[in-house]
């Protein structure tokens, strides 16, 4: 393996850091200055080059920055990590507009300066993978049985003129669904026109829909079309359309019913040849009763209602949908997609995702500009992300009372004993070794301080010898490290660093554990 360049002034850096790296078994060539790394980069000798670049900001004799920019010349896929005990905003800006790896502050935490050390090895040692081409996407995706449905309800709209209602939650991409249905209608060789009515103030919004004579009111120094005339021919999509003021329902009502309009201050009708679409994230009903929505408003949109599913309840569709987002967003800012780990997925796949679709867009645009690595790793995840899936394995350990044992069997020990009692019992808590080697294996739950343990340990391998089991030992084994792996997780709130030290394992070790048992 290629060395870590580390190029500091301070000899005391150096030797921490070189020591550091040794203990993780990674070979280190230390330098004084830029100039000494820049005759080693021309002159290489028989010396390796670099794996990762380790670099100060301020140096005698040259700049950690000029550095950067000369090493990236010449190697332009090394990870350069800044390290700068002059922490300001040009610095930082100056670093990563340079093509730095990371920024790393003086004085550093060390376990975390050499875990971000790692990462940038693992992305150097990564084979060059071919750019991703970003195909023509389909106007929809999904997977899900809810998604299919609406696929096969806008099939079957697709030689049919008749309003359709559109509900689903507010992200969940309705204006999507109303485009589709324009673009497979009679009228896809018509204007689609979009028009949010929550969006336009009350006294503007008859005017927006409408158009206005010339001088109907203040300020009409013109005549206007409104968005109905814009519209001839093809769709009209109102959006929002819970919000519409009470008022200006009776007018639509009255175009949906004889297909004619009056702009503000005119006196002849216009005939409206338009598709009307719908959506709203409220429940029309309940506004209905409420006195705030009119009834015979509400049945003539009502004539065909599609619910939109949120992204919760369409999960499998979220790999899919992530890739997608990230290599659209990797289009717009020009730059290389990235890709995301196995264990960010899941992240991402127990996420809750409030603002459904639209957030997960905006995720992975957050991503694509934050991640310092080509993977996505789960401590990449935004913060809203990564507390909510820690809360909910927190959750899952709270679970259990050490006051009172579980439902279900007890060893006399007092060890519960019970299928799919405690954490294993919830979607959303850490695959545990009993799903991964001991399948069909009653887990053991440890309710009370002070319990035995031992007997119920004991109990639990008698059960599994009695049975004919030849395998107690691996079982027993993956169960116990999975169990005391993910109580120091939740402990540390997912520190892989910190949980390893308390437990008095090495970090590759508990790396290696996590992927072994499948706990992440």
């Amino acid at each position: 393996m290629k060395p870590i360049w580390i190029v500091d002034d301070d000899q005391s850096i150096r030797f921490v850091l070189e020591k550091a790296l040794m203990r993780e078994g990674l070979p280190t060539r230390s330098f004084t200055s830029p100039r000494e790394v820049l005759q080693a980069l021309d002159h290489p000798g028989t010396e390796p080059g670099p794996q990762v670049l380790v670099s100060d900001i301020r140096m005698p004799g040259g700049s950690g920055l000029d550095l950067l920019g000369k090493v990236k010349e010449r190697l332009p896929a090394l990870p350069v990590i800044i390290m700068t005990a002059f922490s300001d905003l040009d610095s930082a800006v100056s670093a990563f507009q340079s093509g730095a790896f990371e920024y790393l502050p003086k004085p550093f935490d060390l376990p975390k300066a050499i875990e971000l050390i790692r990462r940038a090895v693992e992305e150097s040692q990564r084979e060059e993978v071919s750019a991703i081409a970003v195909d023509e996407a389909p106007e929809m995706l999904g997977q899900a049985p809810a998604m299919q449905d609406v696929f096969r309800a806008i099939g079957r709209l697709s030689q049919s003129h008749v309003t359709v209602m559109i509900t689903g939650e507010s992200g969940s991409g309705k204006e999507l669904v109303a485009r589709a249905l324009h673009k497979h209608s009679p009228r896809a060789s018509g204007p689609f026109v979009a028009i949010n009515t929550a969006a336009i103030p009350k006294d503007l919004l008859e005017s927006e829909l409408f158009g206005h004579e010339r001088g109907a009111f203040t300020g009409a120094q013109a005549m206007r079309r409104g968005r109905f005339e814009q519209a001839e021919g093809g769709t009209l999509f109102l959006d929002e359309i819970g919000d519409m003021p009470f008022d200006l329902q009776t007018r639509l009502l009255r175009v949906l019913s004889d297909g004619n309009f009056y702009r503000v201050g005119g006196h002849s009708g216009i005939k409206a040849n338009v598709r009307v679409i719908a959506a709203t994230h409220q429940d029309l009903e309940h506004r209905v009763r409420e006195g705030v929505f009119r009834e015979d408003l509400f049945h003539r949109l009502n004539v065909i209602r599609l619910r939109l599913p949120a992204l919760r309840e369409r999960r499998e569709d979220i790999p899919m949908l992530t890739r997608h987002f990230l290599q659209l967003s990797a289009q717009q800012l020009g730059v290389e997609p990235k890709r995301i780990s196995d264990a960010a997925m899941a992240s991402l796949m127990h996420f809750q995702f409030p603002g459904n679709v639209r957030q997960l867009e905006n995720i992975c645009h957050w991503l694509t500009v934050m991640a310092p690595a080509q993977v996505i790793e789960p401590k990449d995840l935004p913060p809203e992300v990564t507390d909510c899936v820690q809360s909910k394995h927190e959750g899952a350990f709270a679970q259990v009372d050490p006051a009172m044992p579980l439902s279900g069997h007890t060893t006399p020990s007092g060890v519960a004993m019970t299928p799919g009692a405690g954490i294993e019992s919830r979607e959303d808590s850490h695959a545990l070794p009993s799903q991964a080697g001991g399948e069909g294996v009653t887990p053991v739950v440890l309710n009370l301080p002070g319990a035995d343990w031992e007997n119920g340990l004991e109990a639990e391998a008698m059960a599994l010898l009695a049975a004919g089991r030849t395998d107690v030992w691996d079982v027993l084994s993956r169960r116990f490290e999975g169990r005391l792996i993910a109580t120091a997780l939740a402990n540390t709130r997912g520190r892989r660093i910190e949980a390893a030290q308390k437990l008095g394992i090495g970090r590759n070790t508990i790396t290696r554990k996590i992927q072994e048992l499948g706990i992440e």
